[in-house]
């Protein structure tokens, strides 16, 4: 039966081929320690930003099925190092010969699986990474006034933060704090006419202000912070709403929490990539090593010129098989009953 992809490997492209494997699941090894840190980074960074959120946003999936393939093509380069340098010494090679091939399937289904499942969520789920902090970042702003409600309490807390260390303002821009309440109605007094006023004419009873939280101000600029009445041209010296503010922060929040989560996955996306060309390799070059070294009965420096392939040839001819039978029409032949016999020749009456 014919090989499935045979290559004939000499005394030296075989020597060439151990020493080659072993330079390359080294570098699988690395590539694979650098893709857990890239997804375990990931993970991090949507750890502390999953109050900005959406329940339902599935990115979180990306790296941790990253975490699951760097692990596995890290497996897989250590044990394609010590197999390759395990085949240059006959003494050494005998238990990696056991153990060989169970590794290989386990590596090609396993590994090969992850790897194609991250690289596809690494494409599909950026869309909904926009979505999830669309309707994450305007829940926790509705929710920034809520300082003793529970479950909400630290919301103020997290997005000044947010808002000071990445240098935004709101989910789009500073105008965005002027759609909703943001100030507790513990610091209103309801005595005041003006709060009342603002209150009544609000469809929703709620108290809207044309002012930004202190968190939004720019600390770079030369004047002290402008936050509040800023739609009023003639409320603050030398300002004027229709101009940009330089005064608050340009960017909204979700254009720069955007920009970074897609920097960091495309990062893990250019690592998969390499990965799975790294392990593609690897366990090509081990399936060839391992069938070999079996025509040789695992010496490497046997005596003659042997072959090895990716599939025996047995199943190539069974897919060969399958595939010529399911061209033919499958009809039931009509049956054939057995020949009919001739009836006995009567004998001539005598004269």
């Amino acid at each position: 039966m014919a090989l499935v992809l045979p290559l004939a490997l000499p005394l030296q492209p075989r020597i060439r081929l151990a020493q080659g494997l072993w330079l390359l699941s080294w570098l699988l090894a690395v590539a694979s320690s650098l893709t857990l840190l890239c997804s375990g980074h990931l993970l991090v960074q949507l750890w502390h930003l999953g109050t900005f959120l959406a329940p339902s946003c599935r990115f979180t999936a990306l790296p941790q099925i990253a975490l699951a393939v760097g692990a596995v093509a890290l497996g897989t380069g250590l044990v394609g190092a010590g197999a390759s340098r395990a085949s240059l010494d006959a003494a050494r090679y005998p238990p990696w010969r056991r153990v060989l091939g169970p590794l290989l399937v386990v590596g090609t289904a396993g590994g090969g699986g992850l790897l194609v499942l991250a690289l596809g969520l690494a494409l599909a789920l950026p869309g909904s990474l926009d979505t999830g902090l669309e309707e994450g970042l305007g829940a926790a702003m509705s929710h920034y006034k809520d300082t003793e409600v529970p479950g909400h309490c630290h919301a103020k807390q997290l997005l000044d933060e947010l808002q000071l260390r990445h240098h935004c303002c709101g989910r789009h821009g500073y105008k965005d704090w002027f759609g909703v309440q943001w100030v507790s109605s513990r610091y209103l007094d309801p005595g005041d006419q003006d709060v009342v006023d603002r209150i009544q004419s609000n469809v929703e009873g709620l108290y809207l202000i044309d002012g930004v939280p202190f968190s939004c101000c720019n600390p770079h600029s030369p004047r002290p912070c402008l936050q509040s009445r800023l739609s009023d041209p003639h409320a603050h010296l030398l300002f004027d709403p229709r101009q940009p503010n330089l005064n608050l922060w340009a960017q909204g929040c979700h254009t720069v929490l955007l920009g970074h989560l897609q920097e960091l996955a495309s990062t893990l996306g250019s690592m998969l990539v390499v990965t799975i060309l790294l392990q593609t390799l690897v366990l090509l070059g081990l399936r060839y090593l391992q069938t070999a070294l079996e025509g040789l009965g695992g010496v490497i420096d046997g005596e003659g010129e042997t072959q090895g392939y990716l599939l025996p040839g047995g199943l190539r001819d069974m897919l060969k098989t399958a595939w010529l039978q399911g061209g033919v029409d499958h009809r039931p032949a009509p049956e054939e009953g057995p020949p009919e016999e001739a009836p006995p020749k009567e004998g001539l009456p005598e004269a």
